[in-house]
């Protein structure tokens, strides 16, 4: 069963975002897996190799197939050396070499060492979610079905029949996702679970804030743009759920307060990309009014609290 819709839906713009920025920046993705910022994938169809299994070398494996590493020739270490011409600095001895030796950080202004950086705004590694577990293992009733303008997702049984208590956390898990498919099935499926919920939802939403919260304390820029507008899409989905989540805001307003500013300034320019929805600033503020508006009466002073620069939309 797949659940059509008219417009391009917001896991569908992630992927197409995804394929623009591979244009403009190929092996990003690559490169953030080498610096851990991404989960890696497993080591085999069958999953990853038991830790006391050592993988055997490059080497020994060509030589089992009967080949050879092929080498880039290199010049040796004594064709590379000349002597050196005079009245040029020599070469210090042994292994310190000018390009070894660390330079000492100095300030511009002249009054000793520049402070280190906090990293208050620096990415967190992003930790392998549970629905990344449980797709691996082929546990969600979900596929993907792909159609000319954008893919969707398809239900194996009907979202209504589903147990929210079970599957609804494990998808909001997989909001935190970077790498296809888990991303676009997570972000797809959330939204359709909260479209088909209703009453399902509100018993729930305890269950939510802990994947909310890791998805937002990733500090990534396009984790938390989607993890906003899915608490957007969670506040809206049915009645009670804005109140029921002014208990939890301890959790998941800190990390909003410190990017509450963070908008972009274009001068006289136009922005094209505004209706993406992109801009961190504008969309915690937009997220921040639907939180007052459907909260109740508790909800502003509790806003309040944890971000001290917010300004009530409600109308005295």
């Amino acid at each position: 069963m797949t659940l059509a819709t008219g417009k391009i839906s917001t896991a569908a713009q992630l992927v197409q975002e995804d394929e623009f920025q591979r244009m403009i920046q190929p092996g990003r993705n690559k490169l953030d897996k080498l610096m851990g910022k991404l989960p890696k994938g497993q080591e085999s169809p069958f999953g990853d190799f038991p830790p006391d299994f050592a993988r055997p070398p490059l080497s020994s494996r060509l030589a089992a197939t009967g080949a050879s590493a092929v080498l880039t020739p290199r010049p040796r270490r004594d064709e590379t050396m000349k002597p050196t011409p005079r009245g040029s600095k020599e070469t210090p001895r042994g292994n310190a070499t000018p390009r070894s030796m660390p330079a000492t950080p100095r300030s511009t202004d002249g009054y000793g060492l520049a402070p280190p950086k906090a990293g208050a705004y620096r990415r967190r590694p992003i930790e392998p979610s549970e629905f990344r577990r449980f797709y691996d293992r082929n546990d969600l009733p979900i596929q993907i079905v792909h159609a000319g303008t954008q893919n969707r997702i398809g239900w194996k049984v009907d979202v209504e029949k589903l147990d929210y208590h079970h599957y609804l956390p494990i998808f909001f898990d997989g909001v935190r996702e970077k790498e296809e498919p888990y991303r676009f099935l997570a972000v797809e499926g959330v939204h359709n679970l909260l479209e088909k919920g209703a009453a399902k939802i509100l018993p729930v939403v305890p269950q939510l804030i802990i994947p909310l919260k890791k998805a937002l304390n990733t500090r990534d820029p396009e984790v938390m743009v989607t993890a906003l507008k899915v608490i957007q899409t969670l506040v809206l989905s049915a009645e009670m759920v804005g109140e029921a989540l002014v208990p939890y805001y301890r959790q998941i307003l800190p990390i909003l307060n410190m990017y509450k500013s963070n908008t972009s300034n274009t001068f006289d320019k136009m922005d094209y990309g505004q209706r993406k929805r992109k801009d961190i600033g504008a969309l915690i503020d937009e997220t921040l009014e639907i939180l007052e508006t459907h909260g109740g009466e508790d909800a502003f002073i509790n806003i309040k609290y944890m971000i001290p620069t917010y300004e009530s939309c409600m109308s005295a």
